[in-house]
C-alpha cells in the first residue's frame, strides 16, 4: 500500500464541512473590510524567496522544497504567501491602481520542517496584504482584521506588538545587540552563532532554551527607535486603544522572516503548548523594492487554517454540519427508480440536496443508507405511488408525514412547509 507522505494530511469527506465553515468566516470578514482575493501560483522562481524572504531565515536555509525543472530553472514550492503576492503586485502593475490595494489569499504552503501540532509540511495559510498605505492606521486595521477573524471562529487570544524599526535605527540596535551577544557566544546554539554576524536580530526568535535565556538580558530595540519609528509605534498603540483592543508590548517579537520593518505583531494562545502563535504579521515597507519593484509600503499577516481548526476543537467550538442531504427518494423496481432519478434532478435544480438509490438496494437497505447520510426527509416511490400519483414525505427527526402529489414542486413544498 502507498501511504501519504510524512507531514501531510487528508481532509476526509466527514471533516470537510469544518474547513468550509472556517473558510467562509474568513472570507466574510475579508469582504467586510473591502478586501479582494488574489491567487498566485503554487511554485515560483527560487530567487523570489531568496531575495524576498531572506537567506538568513530558517525557511530559506532549511525548509524550502526546491528543484530544477526540465529547463534547468530553480523552482520552489510556495513556502509563504507574501512574496508571491508582492511579485504579482509588481508584474501586473497593481501599483498603478487606486491605493491602498487590499487583498487576501488562501493557499497551500510547503515547508520541510518537523511536523507538529497544527503545523504540517503542507499546510494552508490565510493571509491579508495591504499595499500603498504607510501609516499606523493601516497597521491597526490589519491587526483588527486578524482579531475579528479569530473572534469570528470563537477563539480568545492575546495580542502582542512590537516595533523593530527601520533600517536606519535598526543598524544602531544591531551594533548594540552584537556587542552584547558576542559576550555570550559560547553559550549559543550553532545556528545562532552563524546568525550573529549576518542577522543578529533573528537570535531573539530562537526557540532553544539556552539562547532564550541569553536574550532575556539583551538590549531592547524600542530604546533605539528613531523619532519617526517611535511616533509610528505610538500612533499604532493609540489606534488600537481607540478600537478597544487589549495588547501587550513585547520587545522579543521579531517574526521569522527578514522582510519585516517597524510594526510586528502576534496573536497567541496557550492551547497548543510551545507553538502558541495563532497569527503573525507586520509591516514590510522594503519588500516590493527589494524584489525589483517601486518603493511601496506594505503591511499584512498570515494564519494557519489547520491551527485555527485545532484550537477550535480544543476549545469545543461547535461547527455546524450542513453536509447532510435534505431529501432521499427511495424506490422499488426499475420504473420507480427512473422516476426517483428524474425527480432528484429537478429537485437539485431548485437548490435542494437530494439523493436516490444508485446500487439497486432493497427498500430496507435504502432506508439504512438514508439514515447514514442523515437525510432530513425520505420519500418512497413504489408501484402504488406511481398509480395514484401521490407520495408520503417523512421527516426523519420526528417521524411526521405529509402526503402530496408525486411531483418535484409538490415535494419541495412539503419539505419547506
Amino acid at each position: 500500500m502507498i501511504n501519504i507522505p510524512k507531514g501531510t494530511k487528508d481532509v476526509l469527506p466527514s471533516e470537510s464541512y469544518k474547513w468550509h465553515y472556517v473558510e467562509e468566516k474568513l472570507k466574510e470578514v475579508a469582504r467586510a473590510f473591502g478586501l479582494k482575493e488574489i491567487r498566485t501560483p503554487t511554485f515560483e522562481h527560487t530567487e523570489l524567496f531568496l531575495r524576498g524572504v531572506g537567506d538568513t531565515t530558517d525557511v530559506v536555509n532549511k525548509e524550502m522544497y526546491t528543484f530544477n525543472d526540465k529547463a534547468g530553472r530553480s523552482i520552489t514550492l510556495k513556502c509563504e504567501g507574501t512574496a508571491g503576492v508582492a511579485r504579482s503586485f509588481i508584474e501586473n502593475g497593481l501599483f498603478n491602481n487606486a491605493l491602498p490595494q487590499k487583498m487576501y489569499y488562501e493557499t497551500p504552503v510547503f515547508r520541510y520542517e518537523r511536523p507538529q501540532a497544527g503545523r504540517l509540511r503542507e499546510h494552508h495559510q490565510f493571509g491579508v496584504e495591504y499595499y500603498g498605505a504607510s501609516g499606523a492606521e493601516a497597521d491597526a486595521e490589519v491587526i483588527l482584521i486578524a482579531y475579528t477573524l479569530i473572534k469570528k471562529v470563537g477563539l480568545n487570544v492575546k495580542l502582542n506588538i512590537n516595533s523593530i524599526g527601520c533600517p536606519e535605527c535598526r543598524k544602531k540596535y544591531n551594533e548594540a545587540l552584537k556587542a552584547y551577544l558576542y559576550s555570550k557566544v559560547d553559550a549559543m546554539c550553532p545556528v545562532c552563532k552563524d546568525r550573529l554576524e549576518r542577522n543578529p536580530l533573528r537570535i531573539l526568535d530562537c526557540k532553544e532554551d539556552g539562547c532564550k535565556e541569553i536574550c532575556k538580558g539583551a538590549p531592547v530595540i524600542l530604546d533605539y527607535l528613531c523619532d519617526d519609528c517611535k511616533a509610528h509605534f505610538e500612533k499604532l498603540q493609540s489606534y488600537l486603544t481607540v478600537a478597544g483592543l487589549d495588547f501587550a508590548v513585547n520587545p522579543m517579537i521579531v517574526r521569522g522572516l527578514d522582510y519585516y520593518t517597524r510594526t510586528v505583531f502576534e496573536f497567541v494562545t496557550t492551547d497548543l503548548g510551545s507553538q502558541g502563535t495563532v497569527c503573525g504579521g507586520g509591516r514590510y515597507d522594503g519588500l516590493v523594492s527589494q524584489i525589483g519593484g517601486p518603493k511601496v509600503p506594505c503591511v499584512g499577516f498570515g494564519m494557519g487554517i489547520e491551527r485555527l481548526l485545532m484550537l477550535m476543537e480544543a476549545k469545543g467550538v461547535e461547527i455546524p454540519d450542513d453536509s447532510a442531504a435534505t431529501l432521499y427518494i427511495a424506490s422499488m423496481g426499475e420504473e420507480c427508480a427512473k422516476k426517483a432519478f428524474s425527480l432528484c434532478m429537478k429537485i437539485r435544480e431548485a437548490g435542494v440536496s437530494c439523493e436516490c438509490d444508485l446500487m439497486e438496494r432493497g427498500v430496507k437497505a435504502q432506508f439504512k443508507y438514508a439514515d447514514k447520510i442523515r437525510a432530513k426527509y425520505v420519500v418512497v416511490i413504489g408501484s402504488g405511488e406511481l398509480e395514484s400519483g401521490k407520495v408520503t414525505v417523512k421527516r426523519m427527526s420526528d417521524g411526521v408525514t405529509v402526503e402530496c402529489e408525486l411531483s418535484d414542486s409538490a415535494i419541495l413544498g412539503a419539505i419547506k412547509a
